[in-house]
């Protein structure tokens, strides 16, 4: 990276620190267009979660998935997170 120091020109490296004069410096900038990629979506978020019996307070599905969450202090208990399975209604259990 050009850097100017004392009114010189000085190439600074950012990875190693090394310091040179420069002699002379031309500065391109070039622009590229990106190309816009087709992105798929994949609504995969529950397969790394457990599925429990649990009573959805929302619409009575007898199904959730579930996981846990560090929410307060670290030498109190997690806080388990239930989804249903039906609706993605989510609700906590401080238990």
């Amino acid at each position: 990276m050009p850097k100017k120091e004392d009114g010189k020109t000085i190439l600074h490296c950012m990875k190693c620190g090394a310091k040179e004069i420069a002699q002379s410096v031309e500065i391109k900038e070039k622009k590229v267009k990106k190309e816009k990629e087709d992105i798929e979506v994949v609504d995969n978020e529950h397969e790394a979660m457990s599925s429990v019996e649990a009573d959805c307070p929302k619409c009575g599905n007898d199904k959730a998935y579930f996981f846990t969450q560090q929410t307060r202090a670290s030498d109190e208990p997690e806080t388990k997170f239930y989804k249903c399975t039906k609706c993605r209604h989510t609700w906590r259990d401080y238990s």
